[in-house]
């Protein structure tokens, strides 16, 4: 176990404790994170909406429930984000209705701006991109991760860019509509593979 991952453990929320923390940030126009600006904390609230309603709305296939049945020992799952992040958003509500489908599996949340030591072991083509799963065994061995994103929006996102050079407002905002239409189905599909 690294000593990063520790130090991370020390410091994480329960999703509860995340939602709570980022919903009490919202009421004082304040976003998680040491960079505080309007368009942050617009992100946050945004996010903090998305998340109310995808902890709701979102059904788990029988396969993922049957899978994340099956997981028999003891892990831990850390997820390094930030309130503003729109992926996160998205994927956090599934990732954590995984979890609460087996007592073995206890799901972490660490601010990234806090643990960017952990953050920079887990770089996503050589950037800080979240939300960033890590998968903990019971001594706390990384037995695998995932992020920052489901595989089908990774390949849009690199499409994208590889014809636009970035990712621009509307890209984003076509993103977040492919995420509702998606309802949490891609992410559950990529986590059937971790859950082996």
């Amino acid at each position: 176990m690294s000593k990063h991952i520790q130090k991370s453990l020390d410091k994480t929320y329960t999703y509860q404790e995340y939602r709570d923390l980022v919903a009490s940030l919202v009421t004082e126009g304040k976003s998680t994170g040491p960079n505080q600006s309007e368009a942050l904390s617009n992100y946050s609230m945004l996010n903090d909406k998305r998340m109310k309603r995808l902890d709701k709305t979102i059904k788990l296939s029988e396969n993922t429930i049957s899978k994340a049945k099956k997981v028999d020992d003891k892990q831990t799952w850390i997820v390094l984000t930030e309130s503003w992040c729109g992926d996160a958003a998205q994927t956090m509500p599934v990732i954590n209705k995984i979890a609460n489908e087996n007592e073995h599996i206890e799901f972490k949340v660490a601010l990234r701006d806090e643990n960017l030591e952990l953050m920079d072991e887990f770089l996503t083509n050589g950037g800080r991109s979240i939300p960033k799963l890590i998968v903990l065994d019971s001594g706390n061995n990384v037995v695998n991760s995932w992020g920052p994103r489901p595989a089908i929006a990774t390949k849009m996102v690199a499409d994208y860019k590889a014809e636009h050079g970035s990712l621009d407002p509307q890209f984003k905002q076509d993103l977040q509509v492919w995420y509702n239409k998606d309802k949490g189905k891609s992410t559950q599909e990529d986590f059937l593979s971790l859950l082996q």
